[in-house]
């Protein structure tokens, strides 16, 4: 539950007359309501109200949303209230007769007095518009329809603008219980009910006038608000609570992961094994795999050459039997897809961006294609094969899966792909380029910036330097590390 869903609960409990229990010995709210009602009769024969101001709409019992304590009673907002006038119309000035309070100028249920801007008007309307202690205002249009303010106090003369209500009652009325009543539920479903339709939302004073509202005994109203005052603050570091808690939850899976695979190309996330074939094993097996290539004419002679490791370079200490290593030693081919931008069709062999993969997984909602003879002329800079490394280069930068898909597609620059020479390394170069080691090397490589977009040069990425395990240990971290990712998934 939220800070805000608790205290709606809160107000929601309070008008039901739930939250605190009643005293038989409280006046009736029926004896309140007669007393307001001497008073508008007195409002009447003084000529401040109107006789029709006395009419009252009967409520019919569909139309009570909830039962009410016996010595409560139902009433409609235009019973209370002896006045719901608009605000008043005039252009914001930084001089003039008077300030007026704007929609915007109300934060936080306060006004932002500095703020307030003057306007002009007439000195016999003044009495009209004027702000009074406990007046309150209603946002009658916009994104703000049915927000309240109490006034609770007023530091300057001040009137109020056309987008606002100001609605003014018995004096016998306990003021916050009826701003209470306006941030509960049953208010915003009447609001909602009363609202008209149209491309800004606007609701009048006599949506505001009908509303029905379960008013309390005057001796509950207050015990009702001095139970509000006491809970709102505690409410209040709740939300706040909650908030943080939230931001963990988000955080949490995705910290967890990255530690994860901190620990795995440390060393530290699985134990070694002294019967295992050492990395430089591995590497001697790729460099002769790499040698064959180039007797082959698939490599040339320079792909054999390598730029020797300093200790200045390597991050971290790693296990004995592990290799630091460039990662162009691993691989056969480091390429990118076409630098220019192809004809999309509607159908046809789909073509692959930084959108598709940047996810961490092959995210197809958003596909492009190109037709299938395009596609064969992309294929003659780099045709993907399963088992290769997609990278993103351009953009969002370092995400890497593995193609493990069998249907065949083209790629655009913004990904780099990795041919790996023995693909039973694959899945651990993917592990390690999604590290935070691995993030940190392109962090510290990666080019842009400002107005322009961040890129990995394909240059740079053979120099990428890799901790790498005994193969035997490689596939112990790789299936380690799926274990625990399919438990932080399901924490989500």
């Amino acid at each position: 539950m939220t800070g805000k869903q608790l205290k709606n609960a809160i107000l929601q409990l309070a008008i039901q007359g739930k939250l605190i229990p009643q005293d038989a010995a409280d006046e009736p709210a029926s004896a309140l309501l007669a007393r307001i009602r001497k008073e508008k009769e007195q409002l009447v024969k003084a000529g401040k109200l109107k006789k029709k101001d006395l009419e009252t709409t009967p409520i019919s019992d569909e139309e009570k949303p909830f039962e009410i304590p016996e010595s409560w009673e139902w009433c409609r907002w235009g019973d209370l209230s002896f006045s719901i006038q608009y605000g008043y119309n005039a252009s914001a000035q930084t001089s003039g007769d008077i300030r007026m309070v704007r929609i915007s100028d109300i934060q936080n249920n306060e006004v932002l007095w500095n703020s307030v801007p003057y306007c002009k008007i007439n000195a016999d309307e003044i009495d009209t518009y004027l702000l009074e202690e406990n007046d309150i205002l209603f946002a009658r249009t916009g994104g703000t329809v049915g927000k309240s303010f109490l006034v609770k106090k007023v530091p300057y003369p001040a009137i109020y603008a056309g987008y606002l209500i100001r609605t003014r009652y018995s004096k016998n009325l306990i003021p916050q219980y009826l701003k209470s009543f306006m941030e509960s539920s049953i208010y915003w479903d009447q609001l909602r009910d009363g609202t008209i339709a149209t491309a800004q939302p606007n609701c009048n004073g006599k949506t505001l006038s009908k509303m029905l509202i379960p008013l309390p005994p005057l001796a509950e109203q207050h015990r009702i608000v001095a139970k509000i005052e006491e809970l709102m603050p505690l409410v209040e570091e709740y939300g706040v609570a909650q908030e943080k808690l939230n931001q963990l939850n988000e955080a949490l899976p995705e910290a967890l992961k990255k530690s994860i695979l901190q620990q795995a190309i440390q060393g530290e996330l699985v134990p070694q094994d002294a019967n295992d074939e050492p990395a430089s094993a591995l590497l001697a097996q790729i460099r002769k795999e790499k040698e064959q290539l180039v007797k082959a004419g698939k490599l040339k002679k320079k792909d054999l050459e390598t730029t020797p490791i300093t200790d200045e370079e390597k991050p971290f200490e790693i296990p004995e039997r592990w290799e630091w290593v460039r990662l162009g030693e691993l691989l056969s081919t480091v390429s990118d897809g076409t630098h220019k931008t192809p004809t999309y069709v509607e159908k046809g062999i789909p073509f692959l961006s930084v959108q598709n993969i940047s996810s961490g997984t092959l995210n197809l909602t958003k596909i492009k294609y190109v037709s299938e003879n395009e596609h064969r002329k992309l294929c003659e800079r780099i045709q993907p094969q399963i088992g290769d490394i997609l990278v993103c280069r351009i953009g969002t930068l370092g995400k890497a899966i593995e193609i493990n898909w069998d249907f065949e597609f083209s790629i655009f620059v913004s990904l780099g792909l990795l041919r790996p020479i023995d693909k039973d390394v694959n899945a651990y170069i993917v592990f390690f380029i999604n590290s935070p080691a691995g993030h940190a090397w392109i962090d510290k490589v990666k080019v842009g910036g400002g107005t322009h977009t961040y890129k990995i040069n394909l240059s740079d990425f053979p120099n990428m330097l890799i901790p790498l395990p005994p193969l035997a240990e490689q596939h112990r971290i790789v299936s380690k590390i799926e274990e625990l990712m399919a438990m932080v998934d399901g924490m989500k």
